[in-house]
């Protein structure tokens, strides 16, 4: 699949999503899974907030500055999470997050 068509935020946020839920995947899977709740639940948020986002830049929506400065909070918020944890899965999700933050941000000014 070219990818070439889609914007940079937009392909930022896919690719997020996709990190996202793969480390809310692999927590579920934690021994200790008391601690990675809150974990789970950041990346659940941010992923579907990533999947709205980059809808709404590809199809040019009137509210994609919006929703591109909630969806660089959200990833803000996913990756102070998944940064505290040693896990692989959380620290490339915390990365994806920090990445998307940025490129939203471009978009959202």
């Amino acid at each position: 699949m070219n990818n070439s068509h889609f914007s940079d935020c937009a392909q930022a946020c896919i690719h997020c999503s996709l990190a996202c839920t793969t480390c809310a995947s692999a927590c579920l899977k934690e021994q200790h899974l008391e601690m990675m709740r809150e974990c789970i639940q950041r990346c659940l948020d941010c992923a579907d907030i990533c999947q709205l986002c980059a809808r709404m830049e590809q199809k040019q929506s009137p509210f994609r500055q919006e929703m591109c400065a909630l969806c660089a909070k959200a990833c803000d918020y996913c990756a102070e999470e998944c940064g505290k944890h040693q896990d692989e899965h959380c620290q490339r999700c915390a990365e994806a997050c920090r990445q998307c933050a940025q490129e939203c941000r471009k978009m959202a000014a």
